[in-house]
């Protein structure tokens, strides 16, 4: 068991990215001289100063490789320490450079698994060799040990904390890639599968009933249309960020009748996007398929950490039948966000959509990070 562990351990590949040169880097080496300087000044028991001068300002120089080299400069710090103790000139050195403990941090923070090993070992050495040499009692060996132990364990948390991060954000980019295939299939699909067929139609009927060719051919015509109207509306929904705040201007052959109720106007960005798409997919099936309808009534109330959306018409659906891809786009995203998702015929007549979508939904919990930052990387691929 312990064996597989340090096996992972040792195949753990480095930190992605480090960072080589940041200010604060330069500002902690200044912090160094300066403790150099002030050292010498308000001590007098500094023995063979222009060594330990000397000792303290390498060490100093080592952090500024700890991220790029951290095994190399953990090598180079402690095992200079151990010649120090070895040769009888541990006391060349000042109290400033306890500044090796960031080299510590740094090699759980950056450092791939055989770094952490090897490097562990040559720290722990170290220490193991001062506390025999200078004969350390065993309680302030336990207790150096925690203080030496300490930015190590910083580090790693701090690095578990980072991969967890970039996991999320790769689990949101993909959320996000799906997202965009929903709004393709959902707003091209079924366009372009209706010009297909209708093209075909008048393909076959072309030498035999010329009238009715024709008017597949306008039929294509009008497909198309509508699909550049959706690839358009599919292109500002990505550029724009709509939400409910753009529900007023949706429109079409039919009247709607809007109202909003409730704290609608801080609504998280994943559900004030699903919001708006469920209205926009339902006016616009309203529009082309319910028969005899006079008036859209659309309404998104937000209570109790719910927000519901009911978008009904008083007409007849003129294509009975399963779910097309657009409701089930939107059955899939509601489902996503947590919430619930119904369409089909209303008790007094007509046709209701209906969805019910919490404020904290399982995704929103992962996706702090509003969607409008990630569709940066994805305009500039663009």
């Amino acid at each position: 068991m312990i064996r597989d562990e340090l096996r992972r351990l040792w195949a753990e590949p480095p930190a992605p990215d480090p960072p080589r040169r940041v200010p604060r880097d330069w500002v902690l080496l200044a912090a160094v001289l300066a403790g150099i300087g002030l050292e010498l000044a308000v001590r007098d028991d500094v023995g063979r100063w222009p060594a330990a001068v000397l000792v303290t300002a390498g060490l100093g120089l080592t952090t500024l490789w700890r991220r790029t080299r951290p095994l190399a400069m953990v090598s180079l710090a402690y095992g200079l320490g151990i010649v120090l103790t070895l040769t009888g000139g541990s006391e060349t050195g000042l109290r400033t450079g306890m500044v090796i403990l960031i080299l510590v941090y740094a090699m759980t923070r950056w450092g791939s698994g055989r770094d952490i090993v090897l490097g562990s070992a040559v720290v722990l050495s170290a220490f193991a060799l001062s506390a025999v040499v200078d004969d350390v009692p065993a309680g302030d060996i336990a207790g150096s040990l925690v203080f030496l132990a300490l930015p190590g364990v910083i580090g790693a948390c701090v690095r578990l904390w980072s991969t967890a991060r970039g996991r999320e954000l790769d689990r949101m980019r993909a959320d996000e890639r799906a997202a965009l295939a929903r709004e393709l299939h959902d707003t091209v699909a079924h366009h372009v599968t209706a010009m297909v067929v209708q093209a075909q139609a008048g393909r076959v009927l072309v030498d035999h009933d010329p009238v009715t060719a024709r008017r597949s051919l306008e039929e294509v015509e009008e497909e198309g249309a509508r699909t550049l109207e959706a690839m358009r509306g599919m292109v500002k929904v990505l550029r724009d960020d709509q939400g409910v705040a753009e529900l007023g201007a949706l429109g079409g052959r039919l009247p709607i009748d809007l109202r909003l109720e409730g704290p609608l106007d801080q609504l998280p960005a994943t559900v004030d996007g699903a919001v708006y798409r469920i209205v926009q997919e339902s006016v616009t099936n309203a529009s082309r398929h319910a028969a005899g309808a006079t008036v859209i009534r659309v309404r998104v109330a937000a209570a109790a950490g719910l927000v519901h959306v009911t978008v009904g018409n008083d007409g007849t659906r003129t294509r009975p039948g399963r779910a097309g891809y657009g409701l089930t786009g939107l059955r899939e995203r509601t489902a996503l966000l947590g919430g619930s998702f119904e369409a089909g015929p209303a008790p007094d007549g007509g046709w209701l959509v209906e969805a019910r979508l919490p404020l904290r939904t399982p995704l929103n919990k992962r996706l702090r990070t509003p969607l409008k930052k990630l569709r940066t990387p994805l305009k500039k691929s663009g």
